[in-house]
């Protein structure tokens, strides 16, 4: 796929990975909406930036939470572009063990509501603008605790919604594959420990101890945490460079998944 001149909605502009994907965009000429909700201060910031661009872009203060709120969402977006070409599923509620501690109902819900409700009510708003372009792409960001769950070091991160919520993730994914097909693909990037998503820059990466921090990387087989813009590379190998890819799973996660159990050197055997 080019990118310039497509129009793209990029889910949780205001912070994080979802600012970094929406300049990242703007800068390929993609007209870029995209959604805030919380933290006003940084959603402010978002705007501003995104009107320096010169581009024609939107941000929309939106509850995806709410089906009639992203259904008014999509009425604006028709309105101002008549088309979109490009949605960027990153949508989530990470609930921290070591934040949060001990579930209650309202967390729970709240997890499920935010990191797989909303991307599935998006996605059906989405889906008849997406195929009305002839070339679609949907990426839907997940998370390796979809993977290991409250387990190992990654336990005082992942707790059991937000795991199962990024496991149901995986399902949709391959399910929107085959709905959008052929003319929208529909692929998924799973994410492990990353500067402002689950490391370094979150609430929970600074609540934890040194020796916390430290089991955690010593799980990585790459030893560090990932950077934003490996991130971005990654969206947009999915974006442009990967036409015949869609119902998959890239997991970019430098190696966590595997690294609980190292390879042993081949024993020299009896023969």
């Amino acid at each position: 796929m080019e990118l310039t001149g497509k129009i793209a909605l990029v889910l949780g502009g205001a912070k994080g990975i979802g600012r970094e994907i929406c300049f990242f965009l703007a800068a390929q000429g993609v007209s870029v909406a995209t959604t805030y909700w919380d933290w006003p201060e940084d959603s402010a910031s978002l705007v501003a930036k995104l009107t320096v661009t010169g581009g024609n872009h939107l941000a929309v203060a939106t509850d995806l939470r709410d089906p009639e709120a992203v259904r008014a969402l999509f009425a604006e977006i028709s309105r101002k572009y008549g088309r979109l070409d490009i949605l960027i599923n990153n949508i989530e509620r990470g609930g921290m063990p070591v934040v949060h501690g001990e579930y209650t109902s309202d967390q729970w819900e709240l997890e499920l509501a935010t990191t797989l409700k909303a991307k599935r009510w998006v996605f059906h708003h989405a889906l008849p603008l997406l195929k009305a372009s002839g070339q679609g792409a949907v990426v839907n960001i997940s998370s390796i605790a979809g993977l290991v769950g409250r387990s190992g070091p990654a336990g005082l991160i992942f707790n059991d919604g937000y795991s199962a919520a990024n496991r149901a993730v995986g399902l949709l994914t391959e399910t929107w594959a085959r709905i959008g097909a052929p003319e929208v693909r529909v692929n998924e990037l799973m994410l492990g420990f990353f500067e402002t998503r689950h490391a370094q820059g979150t609430r929970g990466w600074d609540l934890l101890s040194e020796e916390q921090r430290r089991a955690i990387t010593d799980h990585i087989l790459l030893d560090r945490t990932g950077r934003s813009d490996e991130i971005i590379k990654a969206i947009g190998f999915l974006l442009s460079d990967a036409d015949y890819l869609t119902g998959a799973t890239l997991r970019l996660d430098g190696g966590y998944v595997l690294g609980g159990e190292k390879a042993a050197p081949m024993p020299p055997g009896v023969v």
